[in-house]
C-alpha cells in the first residue's frame, strides 16, 4: 500500500500540478486511447480447469499464475487464517520435492515460486525465463496437486503467524480495520480479520489437509500464462501436469449483507498521540455500471495525492500526513473508506473537514478542469497497472472473479473520460451518504469522545 500511495503521489503530481515557474502554456494532451488487450487464447480442460495464454512483451520472460477460488471466505468462524496456514504449508514441499528443491528448481529457471492467500482467491506461481515456462507449469502443478503438508514444519509456521498476529495487534490501523470489518460484516467471514492466539495454536495438520481437500480442485481454478513462451510446449505441459487433477467442488458462493450507520466506535488506546480513523460504507461493485464513475469520484474526493480531502486535512490544515480513500472489493461486495491518522487533539476537526468535503461534492459539481485532471490520473494509473505481465494476469483474474468480460478493460479509458462533473456529483450524492457512514477510531477515548460526539452516535 505504501508503494501504491507513493506511485499515486508521483502520478498526481505529474498530471495535476502546473509548475509555478512555467513561462509557456503547455500543449494540450492528445486524444486518450482505449486500452488494447493483447490477443489471448483460452482453453478448458475436461476437468474444468481454464487456461488463458497471453503472448505479451519483448523480454524473454513469462508469468505463470494459477488462481484458485479459495481464501478466507472458506474459513469457518473457528478457522480464521486457516487458509493462510494452508498456503504456508503448501510451500514446504510436495510428495516428491522438498521446499529446498522447489526453490532451487525455480531459481534455475530464473525465478521463484510463491503462494498468496486473499479473501476470495489464492495464487500459486511466479515469473521465469521464457524457455522454462513449460517446466515451471509442471512445478506449479506439483505444488498445488501434491502438497506434502509436513507436520515437522507446522509448529514453526504457527509460531510465525502468531508473531505476525501480535505485531498487527500493536498497530492502531490494524485494530481500526478489525473493528470496522466486524461491525460492517458481523459473522460473515469478511468480518473476521484476526484469529486468536489460541485458535492459531490449536490448528493441526489434519485440519489443514481437510481444508485443502474441501477447497482445492480444477473447477475452482484458472491458469494464466503471460509473456514470451512457446505456446504449443506450454499447452502440452498444462495438459500433462493438470489433466488428471480432480475437478473438486464448485466455488463457494457466500455473498454478505454489509451494514453501516452513522455510528462511532472507539478502540481505546490510553495516552495515544494519534487517532487512527476509518470512515466508510458499502457501495456498488465492479459489475455495476456506476462503478467506474464512482472510481473517478473517489479519486477526486480522497483517492489521490491531489484529492480534496488530502488537500484539506494534509496540505491546508496539517492534521495528517497520508489520508487516503479507496474502494475495497471482494466477491459481490465493495465498500468505500477514507483512512487517516491524525493528531489526537484534532480528531474532531478532522471529521468535520472530511464530512465537509463529502457534503460539498454532493451539493456542487466540481469544475471541469478538476475532473479532467482526475481523469488523466485514473487513465494513467490504469495504463501503468496493465503495462506488465503480472498486471495483465491480475486484471484478467479480477475480470473472472467479478464476472466481467474483456470490454471492461478495453472500454475503461473511454468510460473514465465519459464522466461529467455532474456525474461526479451524482455519484457522491447517490453512494457517499454521510448518514450511513460508519466511523471507527483507535485512540485515547478520554481525549477524543467529546470531540467526535457531534459527528455520530457513540456506540461503545
Amino acid at each position: 500500500m505504501r508503494g501504491m500511495r507513493f506511485l499515486n503521489g508521483i502520478l498526481a503530481a505529474a498530471l495535476l500540478a502546473t509548475p509555478a515557474l512555467a513561462q509557456e502554456t503547455p500543449p494540450e494532451g492528445g486524444t486518450p486511447k482505449d486500452f488494447s488487450l493483447p490477443v489471448k487464447q483460452t482453453i478448458n480442460l475436461d476437468n474444468g480447469l481454464g487456461v488463458t495464454f497471453v503472448p505479451y512483451g519483448a523480454l524473454p520472460q513469462a508469468t505463470v499464475r494459477l488462481v484458485v477460488r479459495v481464501g478466507n471466505l472458506n474459513e469457518a468462524a473457528d478457522e480464521v487464517w486457516l487458509a493462510d496456514l494452508t498456503g504456508d504449508l503448501m510451500e514446504q514441499g510436495t510428495t516428491s520435492r522438498s521446499a529446498e528443491q522447489i526453490a532451487r528448481e525455480a531459481a534455475a529457471m530464473g525465478g521463484e515460486l510463491s503462494i498468496g492467500v486473499g479473501p476470495d482467491q489464492s495464487t500459486v506461481g511466479g515469473d521465469v525465463l521464457a524457455d522454462f515456462a513449460d517446466e515451471f507449469v509442471a512445478l506449479v502443478a506439483d505444488v498445488v496437486r501434491n502438497p506434502a503438508f509436513p507436520e515437522s514444519e507446522l509448529s514453526r509456521l504457527k509460531a510465525d503467524r502468531i508473531r505476525q498476529l501480535n505485531v498487527a495487534k500493536q498497530r492502531p490501523q490494524q485494530l481500526t480495520m478489525e473493528r470496522f470489518r466486524a461491525v460492517m460484516y458481523g459473522d460473515h467471514p469478511y468480518g473476521r480479520v484476526f484469529p486468536t492466539d489460541e485458535m492459531l495454536q490449536g490448528y493441526t495438520v489434519e485440519q489443514v489437509r481437510d481444508f485443502y481437500a474441501a477447497n482445492f480442485g480444477a473447477l475452482r481454478s484458472h491458469l494464466y500464462v503471460v509473456g514470451r513462451f512457446d505456446q504449443a510446449a506450454v499447452e502440452a505441459a498444462v495438459r500433462e501436469a493438470f489433466g488428471g487433477w480432480a475437478a473438486g467442488a464448485e466455488p463457494l458462493i457466500n455473498v454478505p449483507s454489509p451494514q453501516s450507520d452513522r455510528d462511532i466506535y472507539i478502540v481505546d488506546r490510553p495516552d495515544a498521540v494519534q487517532s487512527s480513523m476509518l470512515i466508510g460504507l458499502p457501495v456498488v461493485g465492479p459489475a455495476d455500471e456506476d462503478y467506474v464513475p464512482l472510481e473517478v469520484t473517489n479519486s477526486l474526493l480522497g483517492g489521490s495525492f491531489g484529492s480534496r480531502i488530502t488537500s484539506n486535512i494534509r496540505e491546508d490544515k496539517g492534521y495528517t500526513y497520508s489520508p487516503f480513500s479507496r474502494i475495497s472489493n471482494r466477491y459481490r461486495d465493495s465498500y468505500w473508506v477514507e483512512s487517516a491518522d491524525v493528531t489526537t487533539d484534532v480528531t474532531g476537526p478532522s471529521l468535520k473537514e472530511i464530512f465537509y468535503e463529502i457534503d460539498r461534492l454532493r451539493r456542487e459539481p466540481p469544475p471541469p478542469e478538476e475532473v479532467q485532471g482526475i481523469q488523466n490520473y485514473r487513465a494513467g494509473i490504469f495504463v501503468l497497472q496493465n503495462a506488465s505481465r503480472t498486471g495483465i494476469a491480475s486484471f484478467l483474474a479480477f475480470l473472472r472473479l467479478h464476472g466481467l468480460d474483456d470490454s471492461y478493460l478495453t472500454n475503461y479509458v473511454r468510460n473514465v473520460y465519459a464522466v461529467t462533473p455532474e456525474g461526479v456529483r451524482r455519484m457522491a450524492e447517490t453512494y457517499l451518504r454521510p448518514d450511513k457512514m460508519l466511523i471507527v477510531i483507535t485512540g485515547d477515548q478520554a481525549k477524543i469522545s467529546d470531540q467526535v460526539a457531534p459527528y455520530g452516535r457513540l456506540v461503545n
